[in-house]
Order: structure tokens, then sequence, then C-alpha cells
């Protein structure tokens, strides 16, 4: 992106900043994201330190909602001959954009929003979150913030008298921002977000409710994985699941082990009713009811997400480019997508399609680069690198990524290799010379820092 000459509106000095005045869905999916965050136009100025927005007219384009959104900062002052002026060239760009069946009325009448606040507002009302959800998340936030500003001794009082608040939203919002805080590594901030966590867990009734849940659920899983250790019978799995101490576990082991709970497995649950009476037949009875209703949901469930699937795959091989539409589809792509590939690459394969198969390997290929994380995608590539000194040279120009998650990365896949013997010896000792090279940088890195 081309930098722009400003003023520092602190200090007066130019600044080089890099400007993004239009954000168009049709040309950039990441567009609504990037506008959302705030995260464009950012002036850092090297004379005073400040930073911030820098304010520019905006312009928002989504064809899909057919939205098409201008925004002028009050601060410029500019009149509407002007405003027209400077949106005119943007959108132009976005109607020559858009190919010419897409180019509907609402590209003549752009919306003037008068505020930074209400384009975001109008912008999630297209996806159906509406002020008052905004407002009610906003109310979440600022809990948080209050909290994190408060001595620890007073967290519990707190958290009592906004008890109301203290709930699914208010605990998604808090990991959110602890994934954040993690990710940009700010360790200070995830371990004050954590106390927060620990003590809304505590000190609250939806957070008790919570944390017995997920103990309920983890109880489950480790049941279920003893249990597989020599092999899960149907025997095994309906002694599980009828001695579960609750629903919340129950509900753990047939969403593990949906596909155990076939025709067999409640035959022999009937055979265990029949078998009983009294109280503990009649909690069998309830049971099997309710293990009939879950994995009926279960099933609609899963077909809904396979058809939702099927018509992604089917709009992205019928599109021109599919390269393009898989990148533009990467957000709406699952786990259930990613195995629909795999099955459809193993058909194409049998049935010799091999124009399908090409398409497929094109999809798969960009959903590869878009889930290997990239401290991963580095290390594949300082593999590929057969000289120590070009791998030197790699370092070197990619320092940010020489991290202890990258360490710890290498340090895993020597000792998986060496346990499962699954490399010739002349790769595993070049693997272990790289783990040396990146642990020595690692260290170098460290030494200059301190």
């Amino acid at each position: 992106m081309a930098k722009s000459q400003t003023m520092c509106p602190r200090c007066h000095q130019p600044v080089l900043v890099e400007m993004r005045q239009l954000f168009d869905q049709n040309t950039d999916p990441q567009a609504k994201q990037t506008l959302l965050s705030g995260n464009f136009n950012i002036v850092q100025c090297p004379a005073c330190g400040y930073q911030g927005t820098v304010p520019s007219p905006l312009v928002y384009h989504d064809a899909e909602k057919e939205l098409l959104l201008t925004y002028f900062p009050p601060e410029l002052g500019l009149p509407v001959n002007e405003q027209e002026r400077l949106v005119g060239p943007m959108i132009n760009q976005v109607v020559n954009a858009l190919p010419m069946d897409k180019r509907k009325a609402y590209i003549l009448r752009p919306q003037s929003m008068l505020t930074f606040q209400t384009l975001i507002e109008k912008i999630l009302e297209g996806d159906g979150i509406t002020k008052e959800m905004i407002d009610e998340q906003q109310k979440r936030v600022n809990l948080i913030q209050r909290l994190l500003s408060t001595p620890p001794e007073s967290v519990a009082e707190i958290l009592k008298n906004e008890e109301s608040l203290v709930d699914s939203n208010f605990f998604t919002i808090l990991g959110r921002l602890v994934e954040a805080s993690l990710a940009g590594g700010d360790q200070r901030s995830a371990r004050a977000l954590a106390g927060i966590q620990k003590a809304a867990l505590e000190e609250t009734e939806f957070g008790r409710q919570l944390k017995h849940q997920a103990e309920e659920t983890q109880a489950a899983v480790k049941a279920l994985q003893d249990a597989s250790k020599d092999g899960l019978t149907r025997e095994k799995l309906l002694e599980l699941i009828t001695s579960a101490s609750s629903l919340p576990q129950v509900d753990t082991l047939v969403s593990m082990a949906r596909s155990g709970l076939d025709y067999s497995f409640f035959e022999l649950l009937t055979n265990k009713i029949n078998a009983s009476d009294g109280d503990e037949k009649k909690r069998l009875e309830s049971l099997r009811e309710h293990l009939l209703e879950l994995t009926k949901e279960i099933d609609r469930v899963m077909q809904e997400e396979i058809s939702h699937a099927r018509a992604l795959l089917d709009k992205i091989l019928a599109a021109p480019d599919v390269e393009k539409a898989t990148e533009e589809s990467l957000d709406a792509m699952t786990d259930m997508f990613i195995e629909l590939i795999r099955q459809e690459m193993q058909s194409a394969r049998q049935l010799n399609d091999m124009a399908r198969l090409e398409k497929l390997q094109k999809i798969g290929s960009i959903l590869q680069r878009a889930t290997t994380p990239p401290e991963l995608q580095f290390l594949e590539m300082l593999m590929s690198i057969e000289k120590p000194e070009d791998r030197r040279k790699a370092l070197e120009a990619n320092a940010a990524f020489v991290t202890t998650e990258l360490v710890s990365m290498l340090n895993s896949v020597i000792t998986q290799s060496e346990q499962q013997g699954n490399q010739p010896p002349e790769a595993l000792e070049e693997l272990k010379n790289i783990y040396r090279e990146v642990l020595k940088f690692s260290m170098e890195q460290n030494q200059r820092k301190n």
C-alpha cells in the first residue's frame, strides 16, 4: 500500500502513513474485518511519539449485503461538493470492479454515515447484529476494563454487584481478549485477564455452573479415553453412558462417540431396561429417550453442515477462478468442508476425473496454506534449505518467527520422528542440525535483548 504524507496531529511535523480509504468486500474479503478492527491509517510520529488514526474520508462496499457507505470525519470540515469530489473516484472503482449483472440500484445511492460509530453499526446490522446487541456487548467490555483497573481484593465485590452481566458473552469476550494478548506477546495483560476469568468462575453463579460443566466434560472425556485403551466396545460405551453421573457427561460421551450409538447399541440398552425394574427401569427408559433425541439432533446438525459444505464446494468449483473463489470463502470453511475435500479428491482419483481433481487440489493447497501456522510454514521452509549458511540468512531475514514456540515445535518433531522411526537417519540428523542452528540463533537474540 502506498504511503502518503500528512501532518502529525500533535506536533504538526510531516509524517508518512499507509493510507486506506476504500474498503471493498468485493475485491478484498478481509476489508470488513480491517475496518471493524480500526487497524488502518495509523500514524506513528517519530518526532513526538504520537500514535493514532489519521482522519480521512472512507468508503465501504459489500455487494452481497447491497451496502455502499461513506463517512467524512467532521474535523475535516469538508463541504458537500468537496466530499462528492473525493468519493467519486472511489465509487467508480467499486462499480468498475463489479460484473455488469451485479451493478444494482444501491450503487447509485451511497448512504452517508454521520459518525464512525454509525458506520460500524450499519455494517454490523447487515450481519444481523443490532445496536442493542452492540450496547450489551459494550457493557461487558466496560466491566472487564473496570475489573482490570481494580485492586484484586475488590474484584469479587464488583463481580457480585454486576453479576447480571456475567454470562456466556462475558466469558467469550474475556477468552478472546486473553487470546489476543497472548498472540501479541502481552503476557502481563493475559495474566491479569486470566485472573479475572478465575474470579468470575468462582464468585458468580453462572461462572460456577460453567466451571462445573467443564469439570463434568473433562471427567467424561477421561472416562472415554480410559475405556478406549483396549478398544471401545458397545458394551463398554453402554456402561459408561448408563453410569454417568450427570447429563453433561452423557452429552459429552454421545458427542464424542456418536458412531457407536447404532441399532445394536440401542438393542443392548433395551435389553438392560427389560432386565431392570422400579426406579432403575424408569431412569434407563428416560435415558433412552434422551439418547434418541440427542442422536437425532446431532445427525440433523451434521446433515446441515454437510449440505452447507457441499453447496460451498459446488459454488467454488463452478467459479471461473477457483483459487480466487477459495480465498474469498476461507471464513466459511469448516472441518466438515476439509473432510469433504479429502473425500472428493479420493473419488476423483478413482473415477480418473483429472480436471475435477486439479481444481480440488488447488482448493486443498490454499486451505493448507491458510490453516498452517506461520511458524510451521517457516519450519518447512528451513527444512527445504540445504546449506547452513543459507539457513542462517533465512533466520536473520525472518527473526520474528524464531520464538520459543518454534524451538519447541522443532524439538517435538525430532522426538516424534525418533519414537516412530518414520525418518531416514540422514534426514533425522539434518533435523537435529536445524534444531541446533535455530536454538543458537534464538539464544543470540535473547542475549541482544538483555
